[in-house]
């Protein structure tokens, strides 16, 4: 095995070698320059990050009053010494402020004094340092040093790198609202060179390989197009955050199933596989938490639920990782029918929770998550195609048909219900019509965004359709449910009548964030290794 040394990990060039210095001189002059902690005020609440200072009701109004007079100047005009003065006389009172970041732009001096942004990852607040106003505190002690040497330090900082400092809170007399140090803390170096702050990241597979330097790039770039990336992952929090409060308040449990199963059942799909060397068993991670949950409504838990990971090794796409976030839930005495209507609420509620409304704009198209339309599979392909009958069409050609024609068109949120029995072995068949299954499937701009149905609870059927699915597996189809004898003996102690569904997480955020690759909506997406030599910054 062969080890890279840290110099091959970091790109070597007059830039790094250049932080590489100032580090070490910093470390001569405040010891550690990697410290333990740094303790942030309280003036805003229980610790005042910058976002926290800034929308500090007292600060915010102070804010707010001096940008409207700035508003009204005119260039190079400075707001009023007697309003600035006023201001700054109530900032004052709040006492002196502890606060840490990122260095968001380069330290800008001029002559005595120097002036830097100060980033949290959400906000920025200036700070303003003047020669010998400030000291330099040690950080392997609690001696400060002294003025002259502490100005010289403070040209060894970086753009990126970390500072804590304490100083009171004023306006500038450009109007800005800026802490004044009196004290400054050196927390931690960047040794790679920050992104463009007008372009951030250009490059997709970089931003998704290195997701954190993507996120200091969308932090610290000036202007953006739609959401930041934190703001993605944020809305993503707020989703699925609502998810699960609407479930709990409509009595729903949250449980966790196994995610490495002796079976790779519950969906049709290809499995991960490893071995278990104490057990000598084979084991799959899970392609589905179904007949898990279902087991959980035969011994008694009437809702249930479960939001957690799925694995399949499939293919990727822009709308499939072989890793992705499924909320599964299960309701008993419920059908199709009543399952579909609590999708429509619960999903109202998330995408309100969200997004503050139930339109979002999706590559150019505006979503309505107020109206949920509802269509057979056969109708939707006899629309589509303006044939007047279908009945000619085996079950696979309708779903070919509807898959190809069809689910590409569906833009605005439709439930398509009514499937053909064969191809849902884990549904209830319909009480009209025995071969369709009371099954749907929610499509939203042309992806597959839900999957419920009336649960099979006759342990007899459900027995006889895995018989049909490994029959079909026998002739090739590796993606045919296997027969699960387990799940067979809990269906024999009674399940009550049920429905039940699963929602896409990923995708749903795809639609909320307006991101058109299911990478961008996770942290950290799986992505062919990288290849020695390959660049991996800009």
């Amino acid at each position: 095995m062969t080890i890279p040394e840290f110099n091959e990990i970091i790109e070597q060039n007059d830039q790094t070698a250049a932080r590489l210095e100032h580090l070490e001189k910093l470390r001569e002059i405040v010891g550690n320059v990697y410290p333990n902690k740094f303790v942030r005020s309280s003036v805003s609440g229980p610790e005042d990050t910058i976002t926290n200072l800034l929308n500090f009701a007292p600060i915010k109004e102070i804010a707010a009053e001096i940008g409207e007079v700035v508003a009204k100047l005119g260039e190079r005009e400075r707001p009023p010494a007697e309003i600035k003065d006023a201001l700054n006389a109530r900032l004052k009172e709040l006492g002196n402020v502890r606060i840490s970041g990122r260095l968001a732009v380069p330290p800008r001096v001029m002559g005595k004094a120097a002036f830097v942004h100060l980033s949290d990852g959400q906000s920025r607040l200036q700070i303003y340092c003047r020669k010998d106003d400030f000291v330099l505190l040690r950080n392997d002690s609690s001696d400060s040093i002294d003025a002259t040497e502490s100005w010289t330090a403070f040209a060894l900082l970086d753009h990126g790198d970390f500072i804590g400092v304490e100083g009171y809170l004023f306006i500038t007399n450009t109007g800005e609202l800026s802490v004044h140090v009196e004290t400054l803390q050196f927390l931690s170096k960047a040794m790679l060179p920050m992104p463009d702050k007008m372009h951030g990241i250009s490059d997709p597979e970089i931003r998704q390989r290195q997701r954190y330097a993507d996120l200091i790039a969308s932090s610290l770039q000036i202007e953006h197009e739609g959401l930041t990336t934190r703001q993605v992952f944020e809305t993503r929090a707020k989703v699925i955050s609502s998810l699960r409060r609407s479930l709990e308040d409509h009595g729903y449990i949250e449980v966790e199933t196994p995610m490495l199963t002796p079976k790779a059942t519950g969906a049709a799909a290809t499995p991960f596989e490893t071995h278990h060397n104490a057990l000598d068993i084979t084991l799959y991670a899970r392609i589905a938490p179904e007949l898990y949950l279902k087991r959980l409504v035969v011994g008694g838990f009437e809702k249930v639920y479960e939001l957690n990971r799925n694995f399949r090794n499939e293919g990727i796409s822009y709308k499939h990782n072989p890793e992705f976030t499924m909320l599964e839930f299960y309701c008993a005495y419920m059908d199709v029918n009543g399952m579909m209507d609590f999708c429509e609420k619960l999903l109202r509620e998330s995408v309100q929770q969200a997004t503050g409304g139930l339109k979002v704009e999706y590559e150019g198209k505006e979503i309505d998550f107020s109206k949920f339309r509802r269509v057979t599979m056969r109708d939707s392909v006899l629309s589509q195609s303006g044939a007047s009958d279908a009945s000619d069409l085996s079950d696979l050609a309708l779903l070919e048909a509807f898959e190809e024609t069809v689910e590409p068109t569906l833009i605005q949120p439709t439930f398509i219900i009514d499937f053909p029995k064969s191809i849902s072995p884990l549904s209830k068949a319909s009480p009209e019509n025995p071969n369709i299954a009371e099954r749907f499937e929610l499509f939203i701009n042309g992806m597959e965004v839900a999957n419920g149905f009336s649960e099979l609870n006759d342990p007899k059927e459900q027995y006889e359709r895995f018989v049909d699915q490994m029959s079909e597996r026998e002739r090739g189809d590796e993606e045919a449910m296997i027969l699960d004898e387990d799940y067979i003996r809990a269906l024999s102690y009674g399940m009550p009548p049920a429905a039940g569904i699963g929602i896409g997480i990923d995708r749903l955020v795809m639609l909320l964030t307006n991101k058109h690759s299911i990478r961008d909506v996770i942290l950290f997406p799986h992505l062919r290794p990288e290849r020695k030599g390959e660049s991996s910054s800009e």
